[in-house]
């Protein structure tokens, strides 16, 4: 892992408060408001979920692959890799505030 992809595990971020999370009890929806940059709805599976609640506080990738490791089991280079794309997919529609 090169310094700066190390770096920015360290990176304090937050779920965009123009976003809302919102679950049916069967799926998991990110909902935008008004004011987001994005327009449409985001459908979730239970990590998109995990993820996203770890987002409504300040946290980094790696509290958040912490958290997920202590709730899952799995190998944690997965639960990195899962965590990093899902977070890549959230700050490409603006769901992120860094």
């Amino acid at each position: 892992m090169n310094f700066a992809a190390f770096a920015a595990l360290g990176d304090k971020m937050k779920l965009n408060p123009n976003f809302v999370v919102h679950n049916t009890g069967k799926e998991t929806l990110l909902v935008p408001t008004a004011k987001a940059p994005f327009h449409g709805l985001v459908q979730g599976n239970p990590t998109v979920e995990f993820i996203l609640n770890c987002l409504s506080k300040d946290t980094t990738e790696e509290e958040i692959v912490s958290a997920m490791s202590k709730e899952y089991q799995g190998e944690l280079s997965d639960m990195r890799e899962d965590v990093a794309s899902v977070i890549a997919q959230l700050k490409e529609i603006g769901a992120i505030d860094e």
